[in-house]
């Protein structure tokens, strides 16, 4: 977003005539951001044989799929259907990986049929997997490192209280199941959680990782997930992912001259290369002064962006209706009956009814999150391609609301 003669635009494209244009709500996502952290991602592990799988959880909508299909990427699926609509925005199977948790087996089976690499993370769905196929279809093993990582517990996947991967402690009890059912483990998955700054972190995973690959002959690839942390406000610190990229790519070449062949390494980013390329328009409906704070009250709510509430986690806000206005201390709430605050005591130019405020770092987990939470409709999103404008979903109406109810007599 950048300001010029005191208007914000995106490409070139004005975002308040934009949320004229097709109203508020408003999710807005900018390709180019999206190219730039893709393509940032995939340059700096040198020339490794390196795989990004956009973790398609965090934004699905086919358009954006297809945009991230277009510049080389793979996809990461962790449901039946997130693997159905990759495969509608052309993505073959053999790129997409599917790690499901605490589904199933019949969507597991299911996704073995379409011909997607399976990623398991379960010692007795391992054991229905050998049972069902034999080693005759090939397996991932997701394992968790008893790391901590991530800004949040909720989004720290590798400590030992989590319900995701496999306890290296467990190496035994996995090694049994493996040599009985002849299992085909051809990778080895760990994500230890998000918003990880230190490539340390990613080492440390990494040497278990390797320790752990010796157990296994047949392997094609080490998946590290990703956690890698973006800025959300001015300042922000950040994963230098240069400095992850040359000290993981050395450590990985050693490893795989000591396993005795070049393995290809994984990522699956999914906020990192979405989220900063995503702004939330809302229009002002209300500024309401108490004793002690002067209230925002804008058109959407936690069912729109939901992760303030859920993770506390930090958007900057701007006023991108009046841009050089006088500065004042605000309280930008939400519309639902909840306590739905979006950030506290923020300084903003001078707020009206009726302006527009956009929420940065929009792009991951926030269309994705949205439900219909007091009967509220989800907001249309616009993808700027180019220079231009394009409608990629619509607003949803009433009718969308109450489609699938079916009443009965009383």
């Amino acid at each position: 977003m950048l300001l010029k003669n005191d208007r914000y635009n995106v490409q070139g494209v004005d975002l308040v005539d934009l949320a004229e244009a097709h109203g508020t709500p408003l999710y807005v996502y900018d390709a180019d951001k999206i190219k730039a952290q893709f393509d940032r991602l995939n340059n700096a592990f040198g020339d490794v044989k390196l795989r990004v799988k956009y973790a398609c959880k965090s934004l699905t909508n086919l358009s954006i799929l297809k945009l991230l299909r277009s510049y080389g990427s793979e996809l990461d699926c962790v449901s039946i259907q997130e693997v159905q609509l990759g495969l509608m925005a052309g993505f073959e199977p053999a790129q997409i990986l599917y790690t499901p948790n605490c589904v199933s087996f019949e969507e597991i089976k299911e996704a073995v049929e379409i011909g997607v690499m399976i990623n398991l993370d379960n010692i007795s769905i391992l054991e229905q997997f050998g049972h069902e196929y034999h080693g005759s279809v090939p397996v991932c093993i997701r394992l968790n490192p008893h790391i901590m990582a991530g800004g949040n517990k909720k989004i720290s996947t590798g400590h030992a209280d989590s319900k995701f991967g496999i306890s290296i402690y467990q190496m035994a009890h996995i090694l049994r199941v493996v040599k009985t059912y002849d299992l085909n483990v051809v990778g080895l998955h760990m994500h230890t959680g998000s918003d990880i700054l230190d490539a340390e972190v990613f080492l440390r995973a990494s040497e278990i990782l390797f320790d752990t690959a010796k157990n296994f002959e047949n392997l094609q690839f080490i998946d590290f997930g990703s956690g890698f942390k973006v800025a959300y406000k001015t300042g922000d610190i950040t994963t230098d992912i240069e400095d992850l990229g040359n000290k993981l790519a050395e450590s990985f070449k050693s490893f795989c001259a000591d396993y005795g062949r070049d393995l290809e390494m994984w990522f699956e980013p999914g906020k990192y290369i979405v989220s900063e390329a995503g702004l939330f328009l809302v229009k002002t409906n209300v500024v309401k002064t108490t004793p002690a704070t002067v209230f925002v009250g804008v058109d959407s709510g936690m069912n729109h962006l939901i992760r303030p509430m859920m993770y506390d986690s930090y958007h900057e806000i701007v006023n991108i209706s009046n841009a050089s206005d006088t500065k004042r201390v605000y309280t930008i709430v939400g519309y639902i009956c909840e306590t739905d605050t979006f950030g506290l005591d923020r300084k903003l130019d001078e707020v009206k009814a009726g302006d527009i405020l956009a929420f940065k770092n929009a792009g991951a987990y926030s269309f994705s999150m949205a439900s219909n939470y007091n009967s509220r409709l989800r907001p249309a999103e616009v993808l700027i391609l180019n220079g231009e404008a394009h409608l990629i979903r619509k607003r949803e109406v009433f009718e969308d609301l109450v489609r699938n109810q079916i009443e009965i007599d009383i």
